[in-house]
C-alpha cells in the first residue's frame, strides 16, 4: 500500500534536501551552530543538572514488540581476576547486548526510508547487513549539544499525562510553550513532555508501549518552521500510537527522519525535568545529549542531562 497523498504534501513543505549541499549527512544538527551554543551556555543559572536517561537493565521498556530490540543483556566476564599474578591488582569487567533503541536513545537518519529513500534522497539500499548505514549513521551526529527547551503539554494541560488516545497538535506545543513562558528558536533541541513515561516508571511495560500519547503528524510542519534541530520526547513510539490514520504508519518518524533530516528521540524520562523547570519558572537550559559513535549505527543509547 502505498503511502497517501496527504503525506506526500506534507512532506514537499518540510523537505530538506540540498539545504546544507549534496553531500550533507547530518540534516538539522547544521542548524545547531558556534553560535546557538554559545547563547545556550547562558541559560545557566543554578546550575542544577537533570538526568533525563531511563536506567539500562534487562527489565527495560522493550516488550517483544518490534524484534530484535533486545532490552540490555548484561554479564561479567571477568570478577576480581588477577590477570598479572596472584597478589596483584584485581580487575572486573563486563558485555553487553541490547538493541541500539532499546533505552532512552536518538535515532538516526537512517533509523526510516520511504518510497525506497533516506534523507537527502539517498538510496534505502546504502542501508545493507554487515556494511550498516553508508550515510547518515549516528556517527555523523558526531555531538548534541544546544539550548534545550521543554515544551511540558502535559502540565499546560493541568494533568499528570495525556490520554493514551492523544495526538499533539501544533495548538498543543503553542499552549506549552505560552505556558513556559519560552519561545522556540533556530538550532532548539526540543522536548515534549506527555507523561506517558509514568506508566513505565510505575511498572506496565505494556501500557507504556500501548496506547500511547505522541506528536500528530501536523507537528513536523511546526517544527520545520522554527528550524528545530531535534526533538525527543517521554514515549515508546514518539508519535501517537495507534496512529491517527489506518493508512498511515509511522508518518512522523518518516516526515522527521527521511524528510528533514532531524534526529528524534525516544524514551527520554521527563519528569524530574518538568518539576525543575515548574519550580525555576523557566522552561530554557542547555541540553548536552551525546550520541554513541556506533559507525552506521541507525540509533544509540543517549544519556542526556539538562543544566539549568
Amino acid at each position: 500500500m502505498s503511502l497517501p497523498a496527504a503525506f506526500h504534501e506534507i512532506a514537499k513543505r518540510v523537505n530538506n534536501w540540498g539545504r546544507w549541499g549534496e553531500d550533507d549527512e547530518r540534516g538539522t544538527l547544521n542548524l545547531i551552530t558556534d553560535t546557538v551554543v554559545r547563547e545556550a551556555a547562558g541559560a545557566v543559572r543554578s546550575g542544577l543538572r537533570v538526568p533525563l536517561a531511563l536506567p539500562l537493565h534487562q527489565d527495560g521498556v522493550q516488550t517483544g514488540l518490534i524484534p530484535g530490540r533486545v532490552n540490555p543483556l548484561h554479564a561479567m566476564v571477568q570478577v576480581n581476576q588477577e590477570l598479572f599474578g596472584p597478589g596483584t591488582v584485581a580487575t572486573s569487567d563486563d558485555i553487553v547486548t541490547m538493541g541500539l533503541q532499546a533505552g532512552t536513545h536518538w535515532d538516526a537518519l537512517t533509523h526510516a526510508s520511504h518510497s525506497g529513500r533516506i534523507y537527502n534522497g539517498r538510496p534505502a539500499t546504502s542501508i545493507t547487513p554487515h556494511g550498516r548505514s553508508a550515510f547518515s549513521g549516528i556517527d555523523k551526529a558526531r555531538h548534541v549539544v544546544s539550548r534545550g527547551v521543554l515544551l511540558d503539554v502535559a502540565r499546560a494541560k493541568g494533568v499528570e499525562r495525556l490520554p493514551g488516545d492523544h495526538a499533539v497538535t501544533p495548538e498543543d506545543l503553542d499552549e506549552a510553550a505560552e505556558f513556559g513562558g519560552v519561545s522556540v528558536r533556530a538550532g532548539d533541541v526540543v522536548l515534549v513532555r506527555t507523561g506517558q513515561v509514568q506508566v513505565y516508571l510505575a511498572g506496565d511495560k505494556h501500557a507504556y508501549g500501548y496506547p500511547s500519547p505522541g506528536l500528530s503528524v501536523r507537528t513536523p510542519e511546526w517544527f520545520h518552521a522554527r528550524d528545530v534541530a531535534a526533538v525527543a520526547n517521554d514515549t515508546l513510539t514518539f508519535e501517537v500510537f495507534p496512529p491517527e490514520r489506518e493508512d498511515l504508519w509511522l508518518p512522523v518518524h518518516a516526515l522527521h527522519l527521511v524528510e528533514m533530516g532531524m534526529l528524534q528521540g525516544q524514551n527520554w524520562n521527563l519528569e524530574e525535568l518538568s518539576t525543575a523547570c515548574a519550580q525555576e519558572r523557566r522552561y530554557a537550559f542547555l541540553l548536552a545529549a551525546m550520541p554513541e559513535p556506533f559507525v552506521g549505527g541507525t540509533g544509540t543509547p543517549v544519556a542526556p542531562v539538562a543544566v539549568l
